[in-house]
């Protein structure tokens, strides 16, 4: 087999050659932007899944949709320790800027830059009277709108500020946040009460984010009316059809098959997450002599795509763990692979709760674990547990 024409691509964010399995999500975001665009009220989305299930493809998927329709678009990455007050400042001048050549009134487009401006270099933890970023703005910087200090009052007036820009041409635009469970606590409520004062006033601004299965319960933890503000979607493994159809189509496109045993024998390994099929099928295609893809070119072609993956998916998030922190995924991972108890987890270890608090809280700051609900907590990537049941104490 010729590893130039693989078609298999198991990759951060990357989009597979075929998108198996997803298009009850993408008929939701396609009826969101045909409301949207025809005024009628919509709801913001969340995407919430595992590791690996293919949240962060589905959102440039998403993105890509909305320029075809000509929408303005921004995307940025959350992370725990930066506020979203610059990068959301980027991500619309970025939306803004795709905007602009349309637009028929440039004094229109230069008021609305004034107040981004303001609203980028009103870093309440900058030192007074300084800024150590520029946006890149060759406007002046607006006065008295979206830059009182209170990112709530600035993100709301920016985002209908935004809004109207798009109203003007008929569009409208959407944000897009990947690894939306790191925003801060007071950056998603405030994020929450512009996307609410935009459902209210009907502005076609969008917010669709991307997030780990507990991100729901951090949006609802800071404004009670989150759980009306959006439209979830879960996203999960995919069924054994999706599965078949990801790896046949894009082999069939270069003259090759797979036979019905090795389909069974790689469901069976990838167990139908995204990433996974697509790492098996990569590693298969690369040693199999010939087609059609056998079972014993799957049995040969699974221990190496096995060890790519402890290293690659597996091993690089077990090394950021502390000794500590390792025993207690050790711990995690011998109660089982679905979510435990931590009273559980403490009981194995023979501490008690409050002991292991640190580690804990620890481990869900570096996305290794998530609570899934109070007092369980569970792995964000599957098959982690059976990753570290094989590793050495």
């Amino acid at each position: 087999m010729d590893p130039v024409r693989n078609p298999y691509a198991p990759g951060a964010g990357q989009r597979p050659p075929e998108l198996a399995g997803r298009d009850r999500e993408l008929q939701q975001f396609e009826i969101v932007l045909e409301r949207v665009a025809r005024g009628r009220p919509e709801r913001s989305m969340v995407l919430t899944g595992l590791r690996g299930v293919g949240k962060t493809v589905l959102l440039n998927t998403f993105k890509s949709m909305a320029m075809q329709r000509l929408w303005g678009t921004g995307k940025i990455e959350a992370r725990p320790d930066q506020s979203i007050r610059r990068p959301v400042a980027a991500a619309l001048h970025m939306a803004i800027r795709e905007l602009a050549p349309r637009h028929r009134a440039p004094e229109r487009i230069e008021e609305f830059l004034g107040v981004l401006k303001a609203f980028a270099m009103r870093d309440p933890a900058a030192a007074k009277g300084t800024s150590h970023w520029s946006p890149g703005i060759d406007v002046p910087a607006a006065r008295g709108r979206a830059d009182s200090g209170d990112l709530e009052i600035d993100l709301t007036e920016l985002f209908v500020d935004a809004a109207g820009v798009a109203t003007d041409l008929g569009v409208g635009i959407a944000l897009f946040i990947d690894e939306m469970q790191d925003v801060q606590a007071p950056d998603v409520s405030a994020l929450c009460a512009a996307c609410h004062e935009l459902s209210q006033n009907g502005g076609p601004l969008i917010v669709v984010g991307a997030g780990l299965p507990h991100l729901p319960s951090v949006l609802s933890a800071s404004k009670s009316y989150s759980e009306r503000l959006f439209r979830y979607a879960r996203i999960d493994r995919l069924d054994r059809d999706a599965a078949d159809l990801a790896l046949i189509a894009p082999a069939a496109r270069e003259d090759v098959e797979f036979t019905a045993d090795a389909l069974d024998a790689l469901y069976e390994a990838a167990d139908g997450y995204p990433y996974f099929v697509q790492a098996y099928g990569k590693v298969a295609w690369d040693l199999a002599p010939r087609s059609p893809i056998t079972a014993e070119d799957i049995k040969v072609s699974a221990p190496e795509a096995e060890e790519e993956l402890a290293v690659g998916f597996f091993g690089s998030r077990y090394e950021r763990a502390t000794p500590a922190e390792r025993d207690y995924m050790h711990a995690m991972a011998q109660l089982g692979d679905d979510p435990v108890p931590t009273a559980e987890v403490a009981e194995a270890l023979g501490r008690k709760p409050s002991s292991l608090s640190p580690a804990r809280d620890s481990l869900i700051k570096k996305g290794l674990i998530y609570s899934a609900e109070r007092g369980v907590i569970g792995f964000t990537v599957p098959h982690f547990g059976r990753f570290l049941r094989a590793q050495p104490l």
